[in-house]
This record gives structure tokens, C-alpha cells and sequence, in this order.
């Protein structure tokens, strides 16, 4: 997709909107955490909400596997930075092992039955998740900023 455009402006100028989209994306991811998390009791009733949640956190998590990490990698690729591709190699094994945990909630909570079944132990479970994407946001934001940042710099 992004491969395509044909000035450096173009390219990375799209990289910088798929960025602002994807934290966008996470802002709504948190702000939807912070509301099941402050239910604190939860009813069979608020299984849509529960899996509208797996669903954002599904869905952040595959954009930034699929499509954010891979367009920072040829940014750094391109920009011939390899302590940025260093940057890149240290943090992906520490980002997985966050993302393991997010698909082990999703498939928790996904559907109405696993949801249902497993309410009493949702609270836990957010908590749990709350810790692990906290710290998968720093190594985003350190990726984003040394890679990102860095070659934007560069290309301007």
C-alpha cells in the first residue's frame, strides 16, 4: 500500500497518518479499558460492551503487527538505520509476548458464551491486561519515537 507512493514526502508522510490513526485507535482501545474497568460488577448485560472491547483490542493489536511495525521497519530499512533496526529486533520479542496475553483475553471474552461463563473473573482479568498493554505503550511510543521521529527528520 504504502510501498506504492511515489515521493519519500508521500510515503512518509502516509506512515505519519497511519501512526495518528493507529494512537487514535488506542486511545479508544483505553478509554473503553478504563470504562469496563470501572463497572467493577458485571452482568450478563454487558457481554456487547465486553465484546466490543475484544474486538478494539483485537483489532489495535493486529494493526500494529501487521501494518505499523512492518512500515517502521522499512522506514528504518530505508533511511539505512540500523541502530534503528536493532531498536526494532530488541522490542518485537517484548511487544509478542504482549500481544499473546491480548489474544488469550480476547479469546476469553469474545463471545457471549466464553463472556457469560467468566464474569466473575473479567475485573482480575482487565487488571492483568492493564498492566501488560501499559508497558507494550512504552515500547510502542520508544519505537515511534526513535524510528518514526528520527527518519522524519531525516526525509524533511
Amino acid at each position: 500500500m504504502l510501498e506504492d507512493c511515489k515521493t519519500a514526502q508521500e510515503r512518509w508522510g502516509g506512515v505519519h497518518e497511519m501512526i495518528d490513526r493507529w494512537l487514535e485507535q488506542r486511545r479508544k482501545l483505553i478509554e473503553a479499558a478504563i470504562y469496563l474497568r470501572e463497572r467493577g460488577e458485571y452482568t450478563p448485560l454487558d457481554t456487547p460492551k465486553i465484546q466490543l472491547f475484544c474486538e478494539m483490542l483485537v483489532d489495535y493489536v493486529s494493526a500494529g503487527h501487521f501494518t505499523v511495525y512492518e512500515q517502521l521497519a522499512l522506514e528504518a530499512k530505508d533511511f539505512h538505520d540500523d541502530s534503528a533496526v536493532d531498536l526494532l529486533r530488541e522490542h518485537l520479542p517484548l511487544i509478542d509476548s504482549s500481544t499473546e496475553v491480548a489474544i488469550e483475553f480476547n479469546d476469553r471474552y469474545d463471545t457471549k458464551a466464553h463472556c457469560n461463563a467468566q464474569l466473575e473473573s473479567l475485573l482480575f482479568s482487565l487488571k492483568a491486561l492493564k498492566v501488560v498493554l501499559a508497558e507494550r505503550f512504552q515500547y510502542e511510543d520508544r519505537l515511534i519515537k526513535e524510528l518514526h521521529e528520527a527518519n522524519s527528520e531525516k526525509n524533511a
